[in-house]
């Protein structure tokens, strides 16, 4: 007790030498509830085309464009501090429609034995976040009195947030001297409302009838085949079963793409568009199981989260990010992809398991613009980021699908990585990436 007691003083010393401004790098969080739980309610959202937010010129052959991250929600400012002296112990963020709500701390300080929780307020889905000020003591004085521009915690999915701090018993008579420490939310990032989604898909289809004006097409070729994955679990129970390996990314609170596990070691694959590096991946959510109970329901199950961790290999021109998870135990039940690696061929038919629009995932394997409407490809050598990287097909997809795996009917293996729009849409073929990562697999 005495040498704790002493390093309590140190640091209520260090503390009055200067003014936290930014303390401790938040831990990684571990689950509090576990299990799958009954699904959470979906927003009923009309599925129609969504253009995408990023365009680029189109390559020399063929009128395409990648698709970017998509817009998934907003940021909204929040000063809130949860402490030890005269401030509150608990703050609830609430934005009515939101399909999730994702808190950003500029601090989190807190003695050994508290804690902080982010939860639904019916505790289906929470997060313990430990603090661990004396832990290492020269460390924490260095963290407290320096820079950071913080961390995002892991969303909680829903319209609701209730952040609480979680005070030990105070054997010491020290924590009311500790005024400096404690727990600020800075800001928070929220999925689009109902009204706000409404508003975006008549900007995106306003977009969408400029650029046909000049002739071009939108990455929804047609009318929209798409169907939810879980519409296939009985009429086509492994295409079902292989979109169980395929992930929604969230990265920095308000941007989405799609990730998919590739082999059943901890590695995943998405667009080098949608981030290159570790630092873009430690603030990535990982959304896997995130599917539709019933086909053409509301309701979707509860999804496994983790949070992307180190990226092992990243190329522009063949748009690829190969990157792994923390916790992967916790994502090895929904199984993994396996790479077809060669040439596709004209007419080989496909199908393409994402996350459009940051929807539960979906598939799309038929097409009203393919004569046998089955997706297939069009070229096999079809012009990308350089001459003849990419398969080109109609097979719908939009923003949000991007880093997407376009896999093989016949063999039911990847054969390409979705990144262009344009309609045709087309993926990188995945024998050119593979030539570059495959020791690494």
């Amino acid at each position: 007790m005495r040498r704790t007691l002493a390093m309590v003083l140190g640091v209520c010393t260090a503390l009055a030498v200067g003014t936290a401004t930014a303390a401790e790098v938040l831990h990684r969080d571990t689950p509090s509830v576990g299990g799958v739980a009954a699904p959470a309610s979906r927003v009923p959202v009309k599925k129609e085309a969504v253009t995408t937010a990023q365009r680029e010129q189109p390559a020399p052959r063929g009128q395409v464009w990648p698709v970017g991250a998509e817009e998934a929600g907003k940021l909204e400012a929040a000063q809130t501090t949860l402490g030890y002296v005269g401030t509150r112990k608990a703050a609830t963020f609430r934005y009515p429609g939101a399909d999730y709500v994702k808190v950003h701390f500029t601090r989190l300080a807190l003695l050994p034995g508290d804690y902080l929780t982010i939860a639904k307020p019916d505790g289906s889905e929470s997060r313990r976040y430990d603090g661990k000020l004396l832990e290492g003591l020269g460390d924490t004085v260095n963290g407290l009195l320096g820079e950071s521009a913080g961390t995002w915690a892991m969303s909680v999915t829903g319209d609701t947030a209730l952040v609480r701090l979680h005070l030990a018993d105070d054997l010491l008579g020290v924590r009311g001297s500790l005024a400096e420490l404690g727990v600020t939310v800075d800001r928070v990032a929220r999925g689009f409302t109902p009204a706000e989604r409404a508003a975006k898909r008549k900007a995106d289809d306003q977009r969408k009838r400029e650029l046909a004006r000049d002739g071009r097409e939108e990455s929804v070729c047609g009318g929209d085949d798409k169907a939810d994955a879980v519409c296939y679990k009985t009429t086509d129970p492994v295409m079902y079963r292989q979109s169980k390996a395929v992930a929604r990314l969230l990265i920095n609170g308000t941007e989405l793409c799609t990730a998919w596990r590739v082999g059943p070691n901890n590695r995943l694959m998405t667009n080098h568009h949608c981030f290159t590096t570790s630092e873009e991946a430690a603030e990535t959510e990982v959304w896997f199981n995130y599917q539709c109970a019933k086909c053409g329901g509301y309701d979707v199950f509860r999804p496994t989260k983790v949070w992307a961790a180190q990226v092992l290999a990243t190329d522009k021109r063949l748009d690829y990010t190969l990157f792994s998870v923390d916790d992967f135990a916790a994502i090895q039940q929904y199984g993994y992809l396996q790479l077809d690696v060669r040439a596709p061929a004209k007419g080989e038919q496909l199908y393409i398991p994402q996350n459009p629009s940051g929807e539960p995932t979906m598939i799309a394997a038929s097409n009203d613009a393919d004569r046998q409407g089955n997706c297939q490809v069009v070229d096999p050598a079809y012009d990308g980021y350089d001459t003849d990287t990419d398969a080109s097909y109609y097979c719908d997809t939009e923003g949000g699908s991007s880093g997407s795996p376009v896999l093989s009917r016949a063999t039911n293996k990847v054969i390409a990585l979705h990144h262009f729009g344009g309609c045709p849409n087309s993926g990188v073929r995945i024998d050119q990436i593979y030539q570059a990562i495959g020791r690494l697999l």
